[in-house]
């Protein structure tokens, strides 16, 4: 599927009303046009990071904080979901307060966290809710056994943190809508997808339609690229109808997380992100202008 592929699939009412649902939003509360660093219009949306596009950025050998929050500072966008490796659960952001610090000087909001592994020890899915909420975290990213999710449906009750299950690519358990879906179904509603895009495009699965199917559970997004359900790209080269995506988060009011996860060339990932963030802005733009 190239990049133009299926844009009838939305039609022009859909359009329409998500259009209606940006030049309405400050009306309704939601949010009115924000603007990055550059000077660009992000629309409703909290254009952020994946913080694992930064895992190339290493201090004695390890994924370095701060070295991460410099870049994240020059590239002009204030929220991530953090790579746990950035934010380790245990050390000094047990406390919350030299990350949090940290964070703050940056201007960096720390909106979601993952991805996690939730499992059958009740205790140990405690402690990533426990985090969340001294962190001030929205939600947590998660890869989830599905035996668990009676007690996930408790922790998220007890602590209102949402849970957005992570898809991967071919052959994972969530590698589809309907894994997804039938995992989630009779459960918490703020239990839904963390939507990969490039993950979907691997699996040949429409993020647009993953994106409708998760309407008002969708909890995170990792917004990058694929062509040919095979090569990960630069956002705006591969197959993801970007433009479209954002015209159903936005009809849905999606008010999380759009987080740029740029997966290729981490020794040296900034000239790629700054492409990937010009594309982003400049589809956020043309929404909002629709």
């Amino acid at each position: 599927m190239t990049r133009d592929a299926g844009l009838g699939r939305i039609n022009r009412r859909e359009w329409l009303t998500a259009a209606g649902a940006l030049a309405g939003a400050s009306a309704v509360g939601y949010t009115s046009l924000s603007r990055g660093d550059e000077g660009t219009p992000e629309g409703p949306f909290k254009l952020g990071l994946q913080s694992y596009s930064l895992r190339g950025l290493v201090k004695d050998g390890k994924p370095d904080l701060a070295l991460a929050l410099e870049a994240t500072k020059e590239l002009g966008v204030h929220y991530w979901e953090a790579f746990p490796a950035h934010v380790p659960l245990e050390g000094p952001s047990r406390g919350g307060g030299p990350v949090k610090a940290a964070m703050d000087a940056a201007k960096v909001t720390l909106a979601g966290y993952g991805v996690v592994p939730l499992g059958l020890d009740a205790a140990a899915n405690r402690q990533f809710f426990e985090f969340a909420k001294r962190m001030g975290i929205e939600y947590l990213s998660a890869d989830p056994d599905p035996k668990a999710m009676d007690g996930i449906d408790r922790l998220i009750e007890a602590y209102g943190i949402g849970v957005g299950i992570h898809n991967h690519g071919p052959g994972h358990r969530y590698s589809s809508i309907e894994s997804i879906k039938k995992v989630i179904d009779g459960h918490h509603p703020k239990m839904g997808c963390c939507i990969d895009t490039g993950h979907f495009l691997r699996s040949k699965i429409d993020p647009v339609d993953a994106a409708m199917a998760f309407a008002g559970r969708t909890y995170g997004v990792h917004l990058k690229d694929v062509k040919n359900a095979e090569t990960f790209t630069i956002l705006g080269k591969g197959d993801l109808r970007l433009v479209d995506l954002l015209k159903v988060l936005a009809k849905e009011k999606y008010h999380y997380c759009l987080a740029i996860e740029y997966e290729e060339n981490p020794d040296k990932p900034m000239d790629d992100l700054k492409a990937c963030l010009a594309t982003a802005r400049h589809a956020i733009a043309e929404v909002a202008k629709a």
